[in-house]
């Protein structure tokens, strides 16, 4: 049997053409269409993943280039409460890179909590005050505003976006969401945005040296906001060359504390991922990796 695989990026076309039976599964259904799948017509398969959602600071921007700032917005962001109160669940707070079902992930690092008291005040010892009372915060002219950049093809991220947005602008921030199926382009103008926030699976073979590679050195191409660190380059070079698993857990530790140190990267949540067919597909399994849901084993029947 012939099988094809389409790409739909509105959750509601999405949820309407597995109604219909346009299509016969699907992946990245809206939370809140679930219930209409919660019947004897469908099956639910899903499993923890290493897909991340993440924001990535420009160190271009006069804004996220200052270090206070950076600190100010890992501490004004509401983890958990993103996962159960727009997530439904549907996911787990994040600490670094990666889950705690790895070895090197969850505890494994620390990051700032949320604290939005300790934030505000983080800001306001930095120099951004409220001087006029009107909510914003200014430093030499300059008001604190956050371009954020993401993208509406995974659900979720819109949704981070406007919690921020009232998270951050509690604390003095005012949040400017850029929310655009144009992002890839955008995200390669460093003028064009302060935090990037996207979504990926950050060990897709169990490995923690893709996410670091692909992200955070001088040589990656997917460095938009232009991040630098002398150790994180000095731990990737010994990455490289190191073949014991144990070494690299402890080196992928390291690159980690180094990166949540800098407050380069605020990591929100770890997705669930979940896929939703018809009763008729046999087969269909959810995988951590998201790309070993296609096998000899599926079926139509």
């Amino acid at each position: 049997d012939e099988i094809t695989v389409r790409t739909i990026t509105d959750g509601d076309t999405l949820t309407m053409a597995l109604q219909s039976g346009e299509i016969d599964a699907a992946y990245g259904i809206p939370y809140l269409s679930y219930p209409l799948f919660e019947n004897d017509g469908y099956t639910f398969t899903g499993c923890a993943t290493s897909r991340v959602f993440f924001g990535a600071m420009n160190f271009e921007s006069g804004i996220t280039g200052d270090p206070a700032v950076r600190k100010a917005i890992a501490m004004g962001i509401d983890k958990e409460g993103f996962v159960e109160g727009l997530l439904d669940g549907n996911g787990y707070a994040a600490t670094g890179v990666y889950p705690d079902s790895f070895a090197f992930g969850g505890d494994a690092v620390t990051a700032e909590g949320y604290d939005p008291d300790g934030a505000a005040q983080v800001l306001e010892d930095a120099g951004w005050t409220d001087e006029d009372g009107d909510g914003l915060r200014e430093k030499d002219g300059t008001p604190l505003v956050l371009r954020w950049l993401t993208y509406p093809s995974r659900q979720e991220l819109p949704l981070l976006a406007e919690a921020a947005q009232a998270m951050l602008g509690e604390i003095g921030f005012r949040v400017e969401i850029i929310n655009t199926a144009d992002h890839n382009r955008l995200r390669s103008d460093s003028s064009a945005w302060d935090i990037y926030v996207s979504a990926m699976v950050t060990a897709p073979t169990g490995d923690p040296e893709y996410f670091f590679t692909y992200h955070c050195l001088d040589s990656s191409d997917s460095n938009d906001g232009h991040y630098h660190s002398d150790r994180l380059e000095e731990l990737a070079e010994e990455m490289a060359r190191t073949f014991d698993v144990q070494r690299r857990e402890e080196l992928a530790v390291e690159m980690q504390q180094t990166i949540l140190d800098d407050n380069a990267y605020v990591f929100c949540s770890h997705l669930r991922m979940t896929m939703i067919s018809r009763a008729n597909v046999t087969g269909l399994t959810a995988h951590p990796c998201d790309y070993y849901e296609i096998t000899a084993d599926l079926d139509i029947n």
